[in-house]
């Protein structure tokens, strides 16, 4: 659900000619889903991740969240008054924290990795809003937005990219490995040195 909602953030801010806007939100959120993709493929390829708190990469699904939310939240109230831009993002934060607790509660991933995931997402949020805040001219088109939804309410029901298979095949290849680490893998017994 959040990889189209950031795609019509884009057309968005594309349709109000923000190009500048444009450019920022596509950096700032890829900046944060190569983050993702670096530390789960760290982890499945090497190994690296903190055992001690279960963290083995950041949580996509909370990042995603974090990150497109409070936009969308920012965005449709942006020209309204402050009081309901503030409450529009603050609605945006809170549907983006109870996401990544959903991450936890279904076991997806740990709090470890499910709180270090909404907080990048959140800072990516934070980073374009306070960009978008200082901009003059940023005009949505409220007809867009509509024409959007219909997009976003079958987007649940599509049948998704296999992006975590995608980024394991990556791992292997790139480490060199025939099969992931996982978190078994920190219990296996190590193999003793003569």
């Amino acid at each position: 659900m959040t990889g189209p909602i950031g795609v019509a953030i884009v057309f968005w801010l594309l349709a109000g000619k923000s190009w500048r806007l444009t450019a920022i939100w596509l950096a700032l959120f890829g900046v944060g889903m190569a983050l993702v993709v670096i530390t789960k493929m760290a982890f499945m390829g090497w190994g690296i991740g903190v055992q001690s708190v279960d963290f083995a990469g950041l949580s996509g699904h909370a990042m995603r969240a974090a990150a497109v939310y409070p936009v969308v939240g920012f965005l449709i109230t942006r020209s309204s008054p402050q009081w309901a831009r503030q409450l529009g993002t603050a609605a945006g934060v809170v549907l983006a924290v109870l996401i990544a607790m959903s991450r936890v509660y279904v076991h997806d991933h740990s709090s470890s990795e499910a709180i270090t995931g909404c907080i990048l997402g959140l800072l990516v949020a934070a980073a374009f809003i306070w960009y978008a805040s200082g901009e003059g001219h940023l005009a949505l088109s409220r007809v867009l937005v509509v024409l959007c939804l219909p997009i976003l309410l079958l987007a649940p029901h599509a049948e998704p990219i296999p992006a975590e298979l995608w980024i394991t095949k990556a791992a292997l290849y790139l480490s060199g490995r025939d099969q992931p680490f996982t978190r078994a893998s920190w219990h296996a017994p190590r193999p003793q040195l003569r």
